[in-house]
C-alpha cells in the first residue's frame, strides 16, 4: 500500500525537524516536502500534490488560513491538518471555513498526531479533543460564536487601527502586522495598545472573536 505522503509547513526548523523524526518513523507516512512559510507551502502543494500537509497558522509571507484557501483551490487532493498553538474556537472556526480537513494543537501527544494525519487522508475531519465540543456546537447552531460580542464599537477605530486588529485576529505577531502595514513594530504595537483600549479588549482570543463577529475575517476583509 502507498505511504502517505506528507508536507510540512512550519517556520520553526527545530519543530520541522521534529515532526520529521516522527512522521518518518511510521510504516505508512513519508514527509516528501518542507516549507518554511505560507506561500511556500502553496507552492509546495501546487508541485508535489501531497497526501496532507501540516499547517501552521501563524506563517510569514503568507498566514495559515489564506495558504489554506489557495491549497484548496490549487491542489483539491491535499488535506490541510493544522498544527498550531491556538486552541480557541474562533481559529477553529477560521481553519474549518477556509477548506482545512483538521484541527490540531502542538500541544497534542505524538500518537495523536499521527491518528490525525491517517484520519484527514481517509477524508475524515479531525479535530483536537479540547474543541470537539466546540465542533459539535456549531454543527448544531451553524450561528455559534457569531453573536454580538461584548466590547467598544467599531466605528471608534480608525481605518488603521481595524487593519491591524484585523490582522492580529489572523494570528499575525506585532512584527508581522507593522511588515505588512510598512510600519514600524512600536507604532504597531501603539496601534494594538489603542484598538484594545478602545475595545475593551485585552487576549488575542477576545480580538479574534471581535474580527469574527463584526465581518472583519470574511471574504471582504483585509486580505491577508
Amino acid at each position: 500500500m502507498p505511504k502517505i505522503r506528507v508536507v510540512l509547513a512550519d517556520d520553526h526548523p527545530v519543530v520541522r525537524a521534529g515532526l520529521r523524526t516522527l512522521v518518518n518513523a511510521q510504516p505508512d507516512m513519508e514527509v516528501v516536502g518542507e516549507a518554511s512559510d505560507g506561500k511556500e507551502a502553496v507552492d509546495q502543494a501546487e508541485r508535489l500534490r501531497p497526501d496532507v500537509l501540516l499547517l501552521d497558522l501563524s506563517m510569514p509571507r503568507l498566514g495559515g488560513l489564506s495558504a489554506s484557501r489557495l491549497i484548496a483551490a490549487k491542489a483539491p487532493e491535499t488535506q490541510v491538518l493544522v498544527l498550531t498553538m491556538y486552541d480557541d474556537p474562533a481559529y477553529l472556526r477560521q481553519a474549518l471555513a477556509a477548506g482545512c480537513a483538521g484541527y490540531l494543537v502542538k500541544k497534542a501527544a505524538d500518537i495523536e498526531l499521527v491518528a490525525a494525519i491517517r484520519a484527514v487522508r481517509r477524508g475524515e475531519i479531525y479535530v483536537h479533543s479540547s474543541l470537539t465540543s466546540a465542533l459539535v456546537e456549531m454543527a448544531i447552531d451553524p450561528r455559534a460564536g457569531r453573536k454580538a460580542a461584548a466590547g467598544g464599537r467599531l466605528e471608534s477605530l480608525s481605518q488603521r487601527e481595524q487593519e491591524v486588529l484585523t490582522l492580529l485576529a489572523r494570528g499575525y505577531t506585532n512584527q508581522q502586522a507593522a511588515d505588512a502595514l510598512c510600519v514600524s513594530v512600536k507604532t504597531a504595537e501603539t496601534y494594538r495598545a489603542r484598538l484594545q483600549e478602545k475595545l475593551g479588549l485585552r487576549t488575542r482570543a477576545e480580538l479574534v472573536r471581535y474580527a469574527l463577529n463584526h465581518g472583519l475575517l470574511g471574504p471582504n476583509g483585509p486580505s491577508q
